[in-house]
């Protein structure tokens, strides 16, 4: 979509007040004007949800049958499932949040923030919308994953709120984690820097965690990080979660991290906005 396009799509009376004076029923307004124009790009470019479609496929049948038969025995990579499809639905969401960070640098390069500059809009409303979105990408990345999973023999010992749950934690801890990429997506000069640094991050919180193997199989200094890493933490939660267990002290420890992460970076990423836009 032009630039154009993204400013006609704003509500009318958006033009009527500075940024200053922006209400709150104002500011929704926006973020949804905003979030349509985001799910409009998709529309017009499919391929941009290559990975949300994806990478649950390719990632449920990578590590079912390549860490299954290693974790669990040959020939009991079914046992297996229980144990890493909780798992990747906290490394989902922190694909999925990458994204975030490389569209906002695009969007700077295509100048598209240009014409967001002119408008009397809350900066805010800009990166939140982009969260929006890609939170429900990465909502149907987890629905893709579960029905991997479901076809694979997963089976939830809780019950059907245990699972919504557990996605709901991981779509929380999901859009703290875009606060950074947002940060790395305004601080990084292109694209390709960004994913660079970013997995840079990814590749040692996703395998240096209870994602893929128990932590108690690892070397202690490793075993030391897996407990200190948020990862960890989700997984833990979503496995209690799906399959049972002590559940309450990974929850409350995924939250106090989504909590202080997007205390910590959604503040630094508003204020980058404003000061390049």
């Amino acid at each position: 979509m032009s630039a154009a396009t993204a400013t006609t799509a704003l509500p009318a009376g958006a033009a009527a007040a500075g940024e200053g004076r922006i209400g709150l029923r104002a500011n929704l307004r926006h973020i949804g004007a905003l979030a349509r124009r985001n799910v409009l790009q998709i529309k017009q470019d499919p391929e941009s949800m290559f990975d949300a479609l994806l990478m649950p496929v390719i990632f449920t049948l990578l590590f079912v049958y390549v860490f299954g038969g290693a974790v669990s025995g040959k020939g009991h990579q079914h046992e297996y499932v229980n144990y890493v499809i909780p798992g990747l639905m906290a490394m989902m969401g922190m694909n999925i949040a990458m994204a975030v960070g490389t569209g906002i640098n695009d969007d700077f390069q295509k100048g598209v923030m240009d014409r967001f500059r002119t408008m009397p809009i809350a900066r805010s409303s800009v990166l939140i919308a982009k969260i929006v979105v890609e939170v429900g990408r990465m909502l149907i990345a987890t629905a893709i994953l579960l029905g991997m999973g479901f076809a694979l023999g997963l089976t939830i010992e809780t019950d059907a709120l245990h699972l919504l749950a557990a996605i709901a934690l991981s779509s929380v801890f999901g859009a703290s984690l875009m606060w950074i990429f947002i940060l790395l997506g305004l601080t990084m000069k292109t694209a390709q820097a960004v994913q660079g640094v970013a997995m840079l991050v990814l590749m040692p919180l996703q395998f240096g965690s209870s994602i893929f193997a128990k932590p108690t199989t690892m070397p202690g200094w490793l075993e030391g990080f897996t407990k200190v890493n948020p990862l960890s933490n989700l997984a833990d939660a979503s496995r209690a979660l799906i399959n049972g267990g002590p559940v309450a002290h990974s929850v409350w420890m995924t939250l106090a991290w989504a909590v202080g992460i997007t205390v910590v970076t959604a503040p630094l990423a508003v204020a980058r906005f404003r000061k390049k836009t």
